[in-house]
């Protein structure tokens, strides 16, 4: 487990470190402007699926019914052909009405912001049909505990948009936006690549014509019950940045920069130890439970819990006292001036306070996910996810952007509690403690 945790966390790393130079020279050749804005804006949405689908929803859902499934390559097929024929189908809606779907997205925007970002929207939007072969694909091969793949291959979508960065530095800013979505798209054929090598090295079977045999089975999986609640119950996190995002079109131009920026910084120490630890830890905690082994589940999740808290505090420490560092270090330059650089590192600060409990709810939401309770894991997020819309409406005007990110920590903070509660905060005690 611990191989693959360092795997997982090293892929990620690697991804990160990619990531960060990626903003480096966004932030240098873009700014923090309307540009950059609409970027982020057209990329937002397409990254909130991909973040939902990778780090949680699908995989939580569909392991435990496919480990229970007899009929796996069947069941996989159904629900391939199902996922992607739907979502492309979206995408073409997306397409059609990218400025309606712009103005929901960014209502703050005036007609001519929107009429610039629409089209960035439509292109972005079409990395979702991509992400979730991708996620799909990955979801086999960690049954088959090969993690390495998919913990590298985020690299290609970072190298790719680097790659476009560098080639149109010169243009005019709305023409870098416009190949920056187009890098998106293939950064995303190929990471769908990579992984189809994958599944052909290790000899996994997905798809069969004969699928008629399988209806059964499939229905009785309840598999989409089950994901629909994981959606909701996975991405509290993820939805309050989308939030955020959208609260802050009706600031100041450049607030998305900055709340982008910071949450960048944020989700480093999140993703290298909380999700990476997530991902390696739940196919062996929902095979345990699976045979009615529930201490074994418990010692790992103890083992982990430690493991975690002390990575997360010490980051969370080391993020807020150098704050300012940090972000001079990574953004300063060019186009992205001290005062950008000062926004944001305040907002950095704002999200770190929460890095310990969004992080630590994401492992022990596991036990949730394991045991089949996506209901719970769905109520506590609509619960997180309420206060921290109220809190936002009531931080945003006395402290703007800095407050949206407070919103979003305290709202984390809540999400442990009730996380926690759900698990037994006696037995949390007695086995965990």
């Amino acid at each position: 487990m611990i191989r693959h945790i360092f795997t997982n966390s090293f892929g990620i790393l690697i991804s990160r470190i990619l990531g960060f130079i990626r903003d480096l020279l966004t932030a240098s050749i873009l700014g923090a402007n309307i540009y950059s804005d609409i970027f982020f804006v057209a990329f937002k949405l397409p990254n909130l699926f991909r973040r939902i689908f990778a780090e949680g929803a699908f995989t939580q859902s569909f392991i435990p019914s496919y480990a229970k499934t007899n009929h796996k390559i069947q069941f996989s097929t159904i629900l391939f052909s199902q996922f992607l024929i739907f979502i492309i189908i979206l995408s073409l809606i997306v397409t059609l009405f990218s400025t309606l779907i712009t103005k929901v997205i960014a209502i703050g925007f005036d007609t001519s912001t929107i009429d610039l970002a629409a089209p960035l929207v439509a292109i972005c939007f079409y990395y979702l049909p991509l992400i979730f072969i991708v996620t799909f694909l990955a979801a086999l091969l960690q049954y088959k505990n090969h993690f390495s793949t998919t913990a590298f291959s985020t690299s290609l979508l970072n190298i790719s948009l680097i790659t476009s960065l560098l080639l149109t530095a010169n243009l005019e800013k709305y023409d870098i936006a416009y190949y920056l979505s187009w890098a998106v798209i293939i950064g995303g054929i190929l990471q769908v690549i990579v992984h189809l090598i994958a599944i052909k090295k290790l000899k996994i079977k997905f798809l069969t014509k004969s699928i008629k045999k399988s209806k059964n089975t499939f229905k009785e999986s309840k598999f989409y019950n089950q994901f629909y609640l994981a959606v909701f119950g996975s991405s509290s996190a993820h939805i309050a940045a989308f939030l955020d995002t959208w609260l802050a079109s009706f600031l100041v131009s450049g607030t998305i920069s900055y709340l982008y920026y910071a949450n960048r910084v944020f989700q480093l120490p999140l993703a290298l130890f909380a999700i990476a630890t997530s991902i390696a830890l739940f196919p062996t905690i929902a095979k345990a439970l699976k045979h009615d082994n529930e201490d074994k589940a418990l010692q790992i999740l103890k083992k982990s819990f430690y493991i975690l808290s002390i990575l997360l505090i010490t980051a969370s420490l080391i993020g807020i006292i150098f704050n300012n560092f940090i972000v001079e270090l990574l953004f300063l330059r060019g186009a992205f001036t001290q005062i950008d650089a000062d926004n944001t590192a305040l907002i950095l600060s704002m999200y770190l306070i929460g890095l310990v409990p969004f992080g630590i709810s994401k492992i022990f939401s596991l036990w949730l996910y394991s045991k089949h309770q996506q209901g719970k894991a769905a109520k506590i997020t609509a619960i997180s996810l309420g206060w921290n819309i109220v809190l936002s409406l009531i931080f945003i005007i006395p402290f703007q952007a800095a407050g949206l990110a407070f919103a979003s920590t305290l709202s984390g903070f809540i999400l442990l509690h009730l996380t926690l509660k759900e698990f037994g905060y006696k037995k949390f005690k007695s086995r965990i403690l």
